[in-house]
C-alpha cells in the first residue's frame, strides 16, 4: 500500500499530536482491560504508564526503525495470578507481581541473545510466506470473536438480541460504518484518522441512547512478536527481521517490560491494534509511535482522563476492532498472493494452519498452554519441513507444449501424404 507518511516522515505538530491519540485509542482498551482483570492492586493507569515506558525503550533498541506500539499482553494473565498467589504465600504482596513481570520480559531477554548468536535465516527457512501468512490470518481472526462480543456486549447470554443488546449493536454499527467510510470516501485528515471520528461518532450516539435511557454500561508471545514484525514488514515494504533484526526487536519488547514492571505495569508486547492502525491509517511514522508513548505516559497522571477514556462503550469499541482484527488476518492472506497455491504442497501447509487455527487447536502440558495460534504454527512448520522434499510440478505448460507440438506435426505428415498421392 501506499504510506501517507513513511518511517521516517514527521507530520505538523498539530496533526501529530491528533495521530498519537488515534493510536493510543486504539490499544487502550486492551491496555487497561488486562490489570482489570488481574485486579490485586494493579492500577489501570500503572499499566498505561508501563506501556508508554517500554514503548520509549522497545523504540531505542530497534533504532525507531519498528512503527508499533506496545500494550499489555494477556498472555501473562495466567503467569500474573500464579505470581500473586506465590507472593501471598511468601508474605511480600503486590512486589511479587512486579517481580513476575519482570522475569516474564527477561524471557524476551534470552529469547533475543540466542536469535542474536544464531541469525535469523533460520527463522525465514521454518517460516516462509506460506507458513507466515496463514499464521497471521489466524491472529486476526482468533480475535474476531472478541471483536464480535463487544459489539454484542449487551445482548444476553448466547447473543439473544434485547431492546438493550440492540442499541448496543446500532453504536457499534455506527462506529464501523464511520470508519470504513472516512478511510475509503475520506479526503486529506478525514481518511488519517478514521479510529477518531468512528469512536466519536459511535461515543456521540451512545450518549444520545444513554439520555433517553436505553443505552447500556460497559499466544505463544515470540510467535505473535514475529508474526507482528512480518505483518508490518509487508506493510512498509522494509524487513524489520533483517533491520533493526529480530533480536533488537525482542530485546526492545524485553526490556521494555521489565522497565514498565518497576513503576507497576504489566509485562507488554507488540499489539495488532497498533500494527491494523498503521495498515488502514498508512501512517507508519515512528514520531508517532514515540508521541504515542509520551501521551500514555503523561495521560498516565490524569485520572479523569484515564477515566474518560475508559468510559468508551465495549460496543464502540468493538466496531471499531472489526476492521483493525480484519486488517490483520487480510493482511495475513495477502502474504499468500505469491504462493502457488496449485501446488499440493503449499495447499496442504495453508490449509492445516487454517484449520487448527480456526477450529481453536490448543494444548496444555501441565501449566504451559500452547495457544490456537502457536498450534497451527507449529503444525503448520512441520508440514511444511515434511513437504517441502518434494520437489515443484512442472508447469501444465511445459507438460501440454510437446502435446501440441505432436499433434501439429501428425497434421502436417498427413498433408505432405495427401499431397504426395494426387502428385501420383
Amino acid at each position: 500500500m501506499k504510506l501517507a507518511y513513511d518511517i521516517k516522515d514527521k507530520p505538523k505538530a498539530g496533526q501529530l499530536i491528533i495521530f498519537a491519540f488515534q493510536q493510543l485509542l486504539a490499544i487502550l482498551a486492551a491496555t487497561i482491560a488486562v490489570p482489570s482483570i488481574v485486579g490485586n492492586g494493579m492500577s489501570q493507569s500503572a499499566a498505561l504508564f508501563g506501556a508508554g515506558v517500554g514503548t520509549l525503550v522497545y523504540l531505542l533498541f530497534t533504532r525507531c526503525k519498528s512503527p508499533v506500539f506496545l500494550g499489555s499482553s494477556f498472555a501473562f494473565i495466567g503467569s500474573m495470578f500464579a505470581a500473586f498467589a506465590g507472593a501471598s504465600s511468601m508474605n511480600v504482596g503486590y512486589l511479587g507481581l512486579i517481580f513476575g513481570a519482570i522475569f516474564a520480559g527477561l524471557v524476551y531477554v534470552v529469547i533475543a541473545l540466542v536469535v542474536k548468536a544464531a541469525g535469523v535465516a533460520w527463522i525465514n527457512k521454518l517460516m516462509p510466506a506460506v507458513v507466515i501468512g496463514p499464521t497471521v490470518a489466524i491472529i486476526g481472526l482468533s480475535l474476531a470473536g472478541n471483536a464480535i462480543g463487544d459489539m454484542l456486549a449487551y445482548t444476553d447470554e448466547g447473543f439473544v438480541m434485547t431492546t438493550k443488546g440492540a442499541v448496543g449493536f446500532i453504536c457499534a454499527l455506527v462506529t464501523l460504518f464511520t470508519v470504513m467510510i472516512c478511510s475509503v470516501f475520506g479526503k486529506k485528515m478525514s481518511k488519517l484518522i478514521p479510529f477518531i471520528i468512528g469512536i466519536a461518532a459511535g461515543y456521540i450516539v451512545a450518549t444520545c441512547f444513554t439520555l433517553i435511557g436505553k443505552a447500556a454500561g460497559n499466544a505463544s508471545l515470540m510467535i505473535v512478536d514475529i508474526a507482528d514484525h512480518k505483518n508490518l514488514s509487508s506493510i512498509i515494504e522494509k524487513d524489520l527481521l533483517e533491520d533493526p533484526g529480530l533480536h533488537n526487536t525482542l530485546l526492545g519488547d524485553g526490556v521494555g517490560s521489565m522497565v514498565g514492571a518497576f513503576f507497576g505495569g504489566c509485562p507488554n508486547t507488540t499489539y495488532g491494534e497498533s500494527v491494523g492502525c498503521v495498515a488502514i491509517t498508512g501512517n507508519a511514522s515512528v514520531v508517532t509511535i514515540l508521541a504515542t508513548a509520551v501521551l500514555a505516559i503523561v495521560a498516565s497522571f490524569v485520572a479523569p482522563f484515564v477515566t474518560l477514556l475508559s468510559t468508551i462503550p465495549s460496543c464502540v469499541m468493538g466496531g471499531v476492532c472489526v476492521t483493525l482484527y480484519g486488517f490483520i488476518a487480510v493482511s495475513g492472506l495477502k502474504m499468500i498472493q505469491k504462493v502457488d497455491l496449485d501446488q499440493n504442497k503449499n495447499l496442504f501447509v495453508v490449509s492445516v494452519i487454517l484449520i487448527a487455527g480456526v477450529g481453536g487447536m490448543s494444548m496444555s502440558f501441565g501449566k504451559v498452554t500452547l495457544t490456537e495460534v502457536a498450534c497451527a504454527l507449529i503444525l503448520g512448520i512441520i508440514t511444511n519441513l515434511i513437504l517441502s522434499r518434494k520437489k515443484d510440478d512442472e508447469p501444465v505448460e511445459e507438460i501440454a507444449a510437446p502435446v501440441e507440438e505432436t499433434v501439429e506435426e501428425s497434421f502436417e505428415a498427413e498433408e505432405e501424404a495427401v499431397e504426395a498421392v494426387i502428385e501420383e
